[in-house]
C-alpha cells in the first residue's frame, strides 16, 4: 500500500483554483458526481433517504444504483467510447439523480475493491471521457471549467482562453500537433484555443483538456478509496469484483489471441503494453514505439500493429498507420531493459520471470531467442523419447 500512498502524493502536487466556485444546481452535481461540490450534496441525500454502506450494497432502494454501476464498469473495459452518456433513469427527477450520483459511488468502490490500479485508471478514463462528451454541449462548462483550471476565461465570441502553466501540465498527455506549445497563439502567459471549424471548437478543446484534470481527480479518489478499505468490505464486494476483473482477463486474452500465432515466446514487457493497450490504458510513448519496433522485428504484419493500438484511448486509425508505417520503414530497433526499466515499461521485478532474472538478459530480443530455443529443445526431447531404440519391441 505504501507504493499508493506515493502516487496519491505525486497526484497531489497538481495546481488547482485556491477557491472553487459554488455549485447548488443538483443536475450537474448528478452528471458529474467526483466533483468536489458533489461530496456535501450526495451526503445530504444519503442522510435524506436513509441510504448507508449496506443500503448501497444490498439495500433493495439501491437496485437500479448498483446496475447501471455495472454497466459503467463493463463500459469501461468494453466500449472504446467510455461509460455511455445516457442514465437508466431520468436524471431531472429526484430518483434518477439519486440513481446517477450512488451507481458512480458504488462503481468507485467495487474498481477500489479490485486493487488494481490499471482498472482503476482505465474506470476513471471511461468516466472523463463520458464527461468530456457531455460538457461538449453542457451550459455549466463554465463552472467546472472554474473549478478545475486556475486560470481560463472565455469571451463573447466563445473563444476560450487557458493559462499557460495549467496548458503546459493537462497537454502532456494528450496527443495531436494542435497540442504541442509550437503550434499554439500564446500571449501574456495565456493560450488561445482557437475554433477550428467542424473538426474541433474552442469548447471542445476546453472539454478534453478538462478530461485529463477530472480523470486524475477520479483516479486519487478511488485510490484513496482502495487504500482505506477493510476487509470485510473488500469480502461484501467480492462477486462485482469478480465479474469485473473476468471481464477484463477475457478482453486481454481475446485481443492477444486475435493477433496471431508465436505469442508464448512474447517477453513480459510487449505483453504488458499489449494488454494495457486493449484495456485503455494511455500507454506513454516510449512504450507505444517500443511495441511498434518490436512487432517489426519478430514479423507481424502492419496491420497487426496497429490493431494492438486500438484500444488506446486515443486511437485513430490514420495517425497510428502512419506512425507504424514510419517505424517499419525506418527500421526502428527496439530498447533494451534498462532503458525499459527508466520509461516504466518493465512488466517483471526480481523473481517474477527467471528467464527475466538472468544476468545475460538485458534485450527483450534475447528473451524470444532464449524461449524459442528453449522450445525448440524441448520438442525436440520429447521427438527424441517417442523414437523407438533398436531392439525396442
Amino acid at each position: 500500500m505504501r507504493g499508493f500512498k506515493c502516487l496519491l502524493s505525486e497526484f497531489s502536487i497538481v495546481p488547482k483554483p485556491l477557491t472553487i466556485p459554488d455549485l447548488s444546481d443538483e443536475v450537474t452535481l448528478a452528471r458529474y458526481p467526483f466533483l468536489p461540490q458533489a461530496k456535501s450534496w450526495i451526503a445530504s441525500m444519503a442522510v435524506k433517504h436513509g441510504i448507508d454502506i449496506d443500503e448501497l450494497l444490498d439495500g433493495g432502494m439501491m437496485d437500479r444504483s448498483r446496475i447501471r454501476a455495472r454497466s459503467r464498469l463493463v463500459d469501461s473495459v468494453d466500449s472504446k467510447d467510455g461509460v455511455e452518456v445516457a442514465s437508466i433513469g431520468d436524471i431531472h427527477t429526484e430518483e434518477g439523480r439519486l440513481l446517477e450520483a450512488f451507481s458512480f459511488y458504488y462503481a468507485r468502490l467495487v474498481v477500489g475493491a479490485s486493487e488494481d490500479e490499471r482498472l482503476i485508471s482505465r474506470w476513471a478514463q471511461a468516466e472523463a471521457e463520458r464527461a468530456q462528451r457531455i460538457l461538449e454541449r453542457d451550459d455549466s462548462i463554465d463552472i467546472i471549467a472554474n473549478t478545475y483550471l486556475s486560470e481560463i476565461s472565455c469571451d463573447e465570441r466563445g473563444i476560450w482562453k487557458i493559462g499557460l502553466s495549467d496548458f503546459i501540465e493537462l497537454c502532456t498527455g494528450i496527443t495531436g500537433s494542435r497540442w504541442r506549445l509550437p503550434n499554439c497563439e500564446i500571449n501574456d502567459g495565456w493560450v488561445t484555443l482557437h475554433d477550428e471549424g467542424d473538426r474541433y471548437s474552442s469548447r471542445a478543446k476546453v472539454a478534453r483538456l478538462l478530461r485529463e484534470r477530472m480523470k486524475d481527480d477520479i483516479k486519487i479518489d478511488a485510490l484513496d478509496k482502495m487504500v482505506k478499505m477493510d476487509e470485510s468490505l473488500l469480502i461484501r464486494l467480492s462477486e462485482p469484483v469478480g465479474m469485473i476483473r473476468g471481464l477484463v482477463a477475457s478482453k486481454t486474452a481475446e485481443t492477444i489471441a486475435l493477433i496471431g500465432a508465436g505469442e508464448e515466446d512474447w517477453p513480459p514487457c510487449m505483453r504488458k503494453i499489449v494488454g494495457e493497450l486493449s484495456e485503455g490504458v494511455n500507454v506513454n510513448h516510449f512504450g507505444r514505439v517500443f511495441l511498434g519496433s518490436m512487432s517489426r522485428c519478430i514479423g507481424l504484419p502492419q496491420e497487426t500493429t496497429v490493431d494492438f493500438f486500438r484500444g488506446a484511448p486515443d486511437f485513430s486509425e490514420s495517425t497510428t498507420a502512419y506512425q507504424v508505417n514510419h517505424l517499419y520503414e525506418r527500421e526502428y530497433t527496439p530498447s533494451g531493459c534498462s532503458k525499459l526499466k527508466v520509461n516504466h515499461n518493465c512488466a517483471v521485478r526480481t523473481g517474477d520471470d527467471k528467464l527475466c532474472d538472468q544476468p545475460w538478459m538485458d534485450h527483450p530480443l534475447k528473451y524470444i531467442r532464449a524461449k524459442q530455443r528453449r522450445r525448440k529443445r524441448q520438442e525436440s526431447l520429447e521427438v527424441n523419447a517417442e523414437v523407438p531404440k533398436p531392439g525396442d519391441g
